[in-house]
């Protein structure tokens, strides 16, 4: 689907947004006797997310009020409060009004789009009731096409391994990059072991099938940016089965790859890549249990020469990315950016909504943070932290990719990452979750997109 606002030329109806006050609801001036003793009877108050519709005379519907709670009160617990309104609001085409000092119009519109995501590929779901009219001063294309990168996310990582295996992973890379002119190039099954790509193919060679590393380049000059998504389509742990309740969800064990497609998308879409150039690398594959399929115990030599030892085969994640982060680094790009939903220690620290990132370069980090505060996409920095480089040292290789003892494990897989990106000028690693584990007003459940608006908009920053 495509998210869109109302055309400003159709007839809209007033949703007046209105603060608390001690001596109740500060209804706007000019809304009329009738209104204000009809909003009263009914118990408006002005509260945080209070909906009340308002009739005219005659019956008919005439608008609505919807609370923002006290002027002074600090933000609230959701992001995108005024998407309660759009989830709830009759059907009709929609325009704010008495929007106080210091609202951001923005966010409120870009939340109202989230809203009207609908995954219906399987079963027919109620379309959107309520459109908006894109308020004055916010430019609509801008949020419509960081709404498109949402939607795009979420619809690749709704859909199961049974339609988004590696292969349908490429189709959407190659969809993305034939709508706004990118070339692909795509290694695949024994052609990784010719190209170098080793612990890729010994990942996925049990996957029904191929393995394979998507690569895509969009026109442009300028700064190098690579981003590097996860694209594990299911993982069921390898030989060191997950349990049934763990390997629930992980058709979203591709949302780092997700994530970076929907943030390559909202760029193109916005012509910001025409100033940089860009290049987006996916390893495709499905970490599968078969008669060839890689093993504890055996040692991988990597694309960069590091020598791994598997002590886990569900720490698979970071053995496909650390071929594809040798490739990035290899060209020495400027920014190196990989997502992934990477390790479940991640968010037994900061939880589903909140993911952390790391990066060595202290304004690069702070660029990010800050701009995804600002833009309702949190993400939280943690250390690269060097004390813990021992940890994944085994005895008998380079490397351990799945160190004992259960400590640190977000950081350690940090750490083992960054050994492949050594030669970017800088990088940044985000640990995603890329699922909404429950409803909230714009998000509904199901997968998510993560860290794309922080980066988005600390990218001018980052690349000036």
């Amino acid at each position: 689907m495509i998210p869109e606002f109302a055309d400003p030329a159709d007839p809209s109806l007033p949703l007046w947004l209105v603060h608390s006050g001690d001596a109740g609801p500060m209804l706007p001036p000019g809304l009329g006797a009738f209104a204000e003793s009809w909003a009263r009877a009914q118990g408006f108050a002005g509260k945080p997310g209070q909906l009340c519709l308002l009739p005219a005379a005659d019956g008919a519907l005439a608008g609505a009020l919807f609370g923002l709670g006290a002027a002074d009160q600090p933000p609230g617990r959701e992001r995108f409060p005024l998407a309660r309104a759009a989830e709830a609001l009759p059907a009709g085409t929609w325009r704010l009004e008495n929007l106080p000092d210091g609202f951001d119009a923005g966010r409120a519109a870009l939340g109202w789009l989230f809203a009207q995501y609908r995954f219906d590929r399987y079963k027919a779901a109620e379309p959107a009731r309520a459109r908006l009219v894109c308020p004055a001063g916010v430019e609509p294309r801008r949020l419509l096409a960081m709404a498109a990168g949402e939607y795009l996310a979420r619809d690749l990582i709704n859909t199961p391994a049974s339609d988004m295996g590696p292969a349908e992973l490429e189709e959407a890379a190659r969809a993305l990059a034939a709508r706004h002119g990118a070339t692909v190039e795509v290694t695949r099954g024994a052609d990784l072991l010719d190209a170098n790509f080793p612990m890729i193919h010994a990942v996925g060679r049990a996957g029904a099938q191929e393995p394979r590393l998507i690569d895509l380049r969009f026109p442009g000059s300028g700064p190098r940016l690579t981003l590097v998504g996860k694209g594990v389509c299911f993982d069921t742990g390898g030989l060191d089965i997950k349990p049934p309740a763990s390997m629930a969800l992980m058709k979203k064990d591709m949302g780092g790859a997700a994530n970076v497609l929907g943030l390559a998308e909202t760029m193109a879409s916005l012509g910001l890549t025409r100033g940089l150039s860009l290049r987006v690398l996916i390893p495709a594959v499905e970490n599968a249990i078969s008669a060839n399929a890689f093993r504890p115990g055996d040692i991988l030599t990597s694309r960069k020469g590091l020598t791994v030892e598997i002590n886990n085969t569900d720490a698979e994640g970071r053995l496909v990315l650390a071929d594809a982060l040798a490739l990035a680094a290899e060209e020495a790009p400027a920014l190196l950016i990989s997502m992934a939903t990477l390790t479940g220690a991640a968010r037994v620290a900061l939880g589903p909504e909140l993911p952390p990132f790391f990066c060595d370069d202290d304004a690069t980090a702070a660029a990010i943070q800050s701009a995804g505060m600002a833009a309702a996409d949190p993400v939280w920095r943690l250390p690269f932290w060097e004390p813990y480089e021992a940890m994944i040292e085994p005895g008998i290789a380079d490397l351990d990719n799945a160190p004992s003892g259960g400590f640190a494990g977000a950081i350690t897989a940090a750490l083992f990452l960054r050994r492949f990106a050594a030669g970017a000028g800088r990088y940044a690693h985000f640990d995603i979750y890329g699922w909404q584990p429950s409803a909230a007003p714009g998000r509904p459940k199901g997968g998510t997109g993560q860290g794309m608006r922080a980066l988005l908009d600390a990218l001018p920053e980052l690349l000036a």
